[in-house]
């Protein structure tokens, strides 16, 4: 996974004017590369020394719930983000039993939803899985129905096993299968379900809840009558938007969120592979693609987007950085990721996270079949906010890993 070719040293683009054309490779608990341009000790940042009188002084300002600036300065306003997150690859072949071990040990009515969380070791007060990310994995069992809700944050769906799933959004049935994505946007009603008789459905929960917890924000109710009365028409939000043409004659779509609900996997692969035949792709995500709002063509909800890409047989894409966390699943084949200069191995089923402004690269390990990567990100809040930025690795990758 070595390169002799140099990548940009940044998109101008996406960039001020005066940015630093290197930014230091480092990630917390990393030292920088020796660039005395982010030395704390220089006019500009904050430098006081202590004394008798200034403790004194600190001790007078919290007797009124006040404090000096001086003395926290350069810990909330960084020379780049500083995230408390960290790297980590959650297996599935070692979470799947524990998944189902839930299922005789805790009623559905009882948990509201049966899931067993993935939670960063550095984000752990937020329930979060990376940033302000959280996910975890859900699991229904033969013919079990979950009571109808809904909350202030936006929620999504990637199913990993199970052939009964099913879920209502604001009155609209939608089934789902292996490797679908849907969605339940923010404030919906939403209610899922497992219609098989012979096995469980186990699916991944995707959330902005840790975001909307700090924003102090979040509201959640439960349904006036537990649960929705579906339409007639199954999957109504595929049938209407789920082609290359939009509904003509019909009042138009103002929320901000999509109006398609669901994305099938096997159309989804087909779109990615074929666009595999008429792109080389990213030389940083290998062919990736979003899914969107078919109206806006935007991300899918205002907070939270959505994408597929795929690695061809033995590719390995160069690293790059971005602010914004990233919560990763393997959807197909096998392969290896290198993130903040630490290596983790991935199969299907797999997932694993890329804090904001980690280095991070990807490589298929199969030399004869694609793999395959589903993602969520809160890039459209990092947008919405003028936060995104984005840098490539000046030396291509990372150095290789010694473990």
């Amino acid at each position: 996974m070595t390169s002799t070719e140099r990548a940009p040293e940044r998109f101008p683009d996406r960039f001020p004017e005066g940015a630093p054309e290197r930014s230091p490779d480092r990630f917390p608990g990393r030292d920088g590369d020796g660039d005395d341009g982010y030395d704390d000790d220089r006019i500009g940042r904050a430098r006081v020394t202590d004394s008798p009188e200034l403790l004194a002084y600190y001790r007078e300002l919290a007797e009124h719930e006040a404090g000096a600036l001086w003395t926290v300065a350069n810990e909330i306003e960084p020379w780049y983000p500083q995230p408390r997150s960290v790297p980590v690859l959650w297996r599935y072949a070692d979470l799947r039993p524990l998944v189902r071990k839930a299922l005789p040990l805790v009623k559905a009515d009882d948990a509201g939803r049966r899931v067993v969380m993935l939670v960063n070791p550095g984000r752990r007060e937020l329930s979060a899985a990376v940033g302000l990310l959280y996910t975890g994995l859900q699991i229904m069992g033969p013919g079990e129905t979950m009571t109808a809700h809904r909350h202030q944050a936006s929620a999504l769906r990637f199913v990993h096993e199970g052939t009964g799933a099913w879920t209502v959004v604001n009155g609209q049935k939608l089934k789902v299968g292996p490797r679908d994505f849907a969605i339940t946007p923010n404030n919906t009603w939403h209610e899922h379900g497992n219609e098989a008789d012979d096995a469980p459905v186990i699916w991944q929960d995707g959330l902005d809840i840790p975001l909307v917890n700090t924003l102090d924000a979040n509201f959640y109710e439960v349904h006036p009558e537990l649960h929705q009365r579906p339409g007639p028409v199954v999957n109504s939000s595929l049938l209407s938007y789920g082609g290359n043409l939009l509904p003509y004659g019909v009042e138009k779509w103002s929320r901000p969120y999509s109006p398609l609900l669901g994305w099938p996997w096997e159309p989804s692969y087909h779109a990615l592979c074929q666009l595999a035949r008429a792109t080389g792709g990213s030389p940083y995500d290998g062919v990736i693609m979003e899914y969107t709002n078919p109206v806006t063509g935007g991300p899918v909800m205002p907070t939270m987007a959505a994408h597929l890409q795929l690695l061809r047989p033995g590719q390995a894409t160069r690293a790059h950085r971005h602010t914004g966390s990233v919560v990763y699943t393997a959807a197909k084949g096998r392969g290896v990721s290198v993130i903040a200069g630490q290596r983790f191995a991935w199969q299907q089923g797999d997932v694993f996270v890329v804090p904001s402004w980690a280095w991070h690269e990807h490589a298929n390990l199969d030399q004869g079949e694609d793999a395959c990567l589903f993602s969520f990100n809160d890039f459209p809040v990092m947008r919405a906010l003028g936060l995104y930025r984005e840098e490539a690795h000046p030396d291509g990758q990372q150095p290789t890993p010694t473990a």
